[in-house]
């Protein structure tokens, strides 16, 4: 189901909520009782930027690709988690809130892509649209439709990059062993740290 901007920016306060109480207080963010849209289960990630020379740096990434948990509680839980336990990163410092950005991705459920061919799977994804997941039975690593056109990326190096994401050599996806599932995001962002929220198009 398809957010609005009011849903989203509610999805987005939500998050940041979480990330400063867990900054501030040390506690775990709360997460509100509500029947609405904040209830059904979706897949979400939340990403902080941190703001500064007009860039913004990836600070945090943590979420869930499946929809596990109601989409009010997994945004809280990610959000404190991006903030508080990203292992490439330290924790969120207080003096760094007043210039952290966030961002956060409503998922589609994961589907795999199905192909003759492995070779073919490139021509199977829509950079900007398609977010990556690669699995094996050990090990599996993601990356948000964002990503890929952030960086450029042809498909092939999409591909290529969330196998390594995943620990994996970059010709994994050419395997038969390693799953290859898409996914759509609809992502909500504020403009600058606590300001307006808009929806992100790719």
């Amino acid at each position: 189901m398809a957010l609005t901007l009011e849903q989203g920016t509610r999805v987005v306060r939500l998050a940041r909520a979480a990330v400063e109480e867990s900054v501030l207080k040390g506690t775990a963010g709360s997460v509100p009782s509500t029947s609405d849209f904040l209830s059904e289960k979706r897949g979400v990630f939340v990403t902080l930027n941190l703001m500064g020379a007009g860039e913004e740096k990836l600070r945090g990434c943590i979420g869930f690709p499946y929809p596990v948990k109601a989409l009010g509680e997994a945004t809280v839980d990610a959000a404190v988690a991006a903030a508080l336990d990203d292992p490439r990163f330290n924790p969120v410092g207080k003096d760094e809130l007043a210039n952290i950005v966030v961002e956060v991705s409503v998922l589609t459920p994961p589907e795999t892509i199905s192909v003759g061919p492995r070779a073919e799977l490139p021509s199977k994804l829509r950079i900007g649209r398609d977010g990556l997941m690669v699995s094996t039975r050990y090990t599996s690593g993601l990356l948000l439709p964002q990503v890929a056109t952030e960086y450029g990326m042809a498909p092939d190096e999409f591909l290529c990059q969330t196998c390594l994401k995943a620990g994996l050599p970059p010709d994994a996806w050419l395997s038969e062993d390693t799953v290859v599932q898409r996914f759509q995001a609809e992502i909500f962002a504020e403009d600058t740290p606590n300001g307006a929220v808009a929806k992100r198009q790719e």
